[in-house]
């Protein structure tokens, strides 16, 4: 079911305009909260399902997440700079005694490869990894590893492939109130991503589009809406707010 709906969806980069999303893919809002020593999303808005939706790049519209033409009015400059190249040749290995951690360093730092172990102490995803030797560990390190939204991260079964989680095709745009910013768009379920000039990047099951116009990999975030401060005008508040 996730392959012929991921099939159907389908996103297109426009020339120095938004991204148009066509396919019926549900749409909502993910809020990025910590959570002990590691993190989790927690549901925000949800948008009325329809079969194509224009969603802006250029972090200017006053309707975020959707395009309002303000690109045009900015002179968006939104030339795609990410290398087309598969995970596979991007990404370093690194390997454990039972499964080894790959990573690209496509980074979104929605930062859900910060985790807990087992026993509850404090660690990551290339930790759990390196470290796992029991079957439930192994689990575990692959549920971290899958949680990444950038798909940065894959744990690779030794002489294997990468595992990667079950993901029904969904778009959410992330909002990240520790930080004080919006974060990108986080695109699951293997929907095909289209550049401007019409060339197809590789299928991921996870990835993050940048929707402030300031990354450097476009159309990929990079983190930049952080030291960009980028506000789409719907961001919530923080969990030390909240509590206050």
């Amino acid at each position: 079911m996730s392959e012929m709906k991921a099939c159907q969806a389908k996103i297109t980069v426009a020339p120095d305009g938004p991204y148009i999303l066509r396919g019926g893919v549900p749409l909502d809002e993910k809020i990025i909260r910590p959570e002990g020593a590691g993190y989790k999303f927690e549901q925000g808005r949800t948008f009325d399902q329809k079969n194509t939706y224009y969603l802006c790049r250029c972090g200017h519209s006053g309707n975020a997440p959707f395009c309002d033409g303000s690109h045009a009015k900015v002179d968006f400059e939104g030339t795609e700079t990410a290398l087309k190249e598969e995970y596979a040749q991007r990404a370093r290995i690194y390997e454990g005694e039972k499964i080894d951690i790959a990573d690209d360093e496509r980074c979104a730092f929605a930062r859900f490869c910060h985790a807990p172990t087992l026993e509850g102490e404090a660690s990551d995803a290339w930790k759990l990894a390196m470290n796992a030797h029991t079957e439930e560990e192994i689990a575990h390190a692959e549920t971290v590893a899958g949680q990444c939204p950038a798909g940065r991260l894959s744990v690779k079964k030794h002489e294997g492939d990468f595992v990667e989680p079950d993901l029904e095709p969904r778009v959410s745009v992330m909002q990240d109130p520790e930080k004080g910013v919006s974060a990108g768009i986080y695109v699951q379920g293997n929907i095909e991503l289209e550049g401007a000039d019409g060339q197809t990047y590789e299928k991921r099951n996870r990835y993050v589009l940048c929707r402030c116009g300031s990354s450097r990999e476009k159309p990929f975030c990079d983190a930049f809406h952080i030291p960009a401060k980028y506000n789409d005008g719907h961001l919530p508040a923080s969990q030390s707010d909240r509590e206050n």
